[in-house]
């Protein structure tokens, strides 16, 4: 009888190495390589990641190289924007706040970098735009609109929220009637931060006055305007070099482009109201 669990009786199982075949199969005198023993597959496969890899870096190349011009193209180098000092601070609030006084030119001054022109920072040239001052200008604007409320007796954290968020939106306004202004003028692509500065320089002129109003009350009603027509007046003479600059000279005295400078130089008096309209 056979053990189930083993050999029969008397009977001794080959060693596994000495098995015999099984019946009708025939051991293989040529075997067939296998992927990773044939040559060429070797060879393709190392061609296919090399391709692929070139391919990778050309197009990671290409798309760095498209991102960065775009944005040194509407963005520039926010660096660029804080090279101030001292005297060009002084110097640009007084163009800012009493731009008749200005006796100099109003252009930009440019140096060749890298094989093409670049404008000079805002520490070497009075002219270039800034983001030192309409940045501390408008912390100055809330925290002089937060001494008001309080000697007005309507000061809470919701009113200078308020004040917060119509600031906001008043440096928004200006930018789209800058960059509205430009695109209409046929203007070239100004880099976003210029008008970004060029907006915010009107918080300067609104905390003179919201300065003038906390000395003496009645003095708001003179001030206001005159800050109004100084900010106009500035950005009139600043988006003149812009568009002088980008256009050429037959279109530089156009009927329409004076329309939209006077527009532009006008809107200053509702919106300078607007924003310091403060407690209201």
């Amino acid at each position: 009888m056979y053990n189930n669990y083993g050999n029969p009786p008397g009977m001794q199982m080959p060693p596994i190495g000495q098995m015999p075949p099984a019946t009708g199969q025939m051991p293989s005198a040529n075997p067939q390589p296998g992927q990773f023993g044939n040559p060429f597959y070797g060879a393709s496969s190392g061609l296919i990641k090399t391709g692929l890899g070139a391919y990778g870096e050309k197009f990671l190349g290409s798309s760095s190289e498209f991102m960065q011009s775009n944005i040194n193209r509407y963005f520039s180098n926010p660096q660029y924007y804080f090279h101030v000092n001292d005297q060009y601070v002084r110097n640009k609030l007084k163009v800012i706040l009493f731009p008749f006084l200005h006796r100099g030119h109003w252009t930009r001054i440019s140096e060749p970098v890298g094989g093409r022109l670049s404008y000079k920072p805002p520490i070497y040239d009075i002219n270039a735009p800034d983001l030192y001052i309409p940045f501390m200008a408008f912390g100055s604007f809330i925290i002089l609109a937060g001494f008001t409320l309080g000697f007005m007796g309507k000061f809470t954290p919701e009113a200078i929220n308020l004040q917060f968020s119509r600031g906001l939106i008043g440096w928004a306004l200006q930018i789209v009637i800058l960059k509205g202004l430009l695109y209409s003028m046929g203007g070239g692509e100004v880099p976003l931060l210029d008008l970004v500065a060029y907006g915010g320089y009107l918080f300067a002129g609104l905390s003179l006055a919201v300065v003038s109003r906390l000395l003496w009350a009645y003095s708001y009603y003179v001030m206001m305007p005159w800050m109004s027509l100084c900010m106009g007046v500035f950005l009139v003479r600043t988006m003149k070099r812009v568009l002088f600059t980008e256009m050429r000279s037959s279109e530089r005295h156009s009927t329409r482009q004076h329309y939209f400078l006077l527009f532009l130089a006008i809107a200053q008096f509702p919106l300078f109201f607007w924003l310091g309209n403060i407690g209201a």
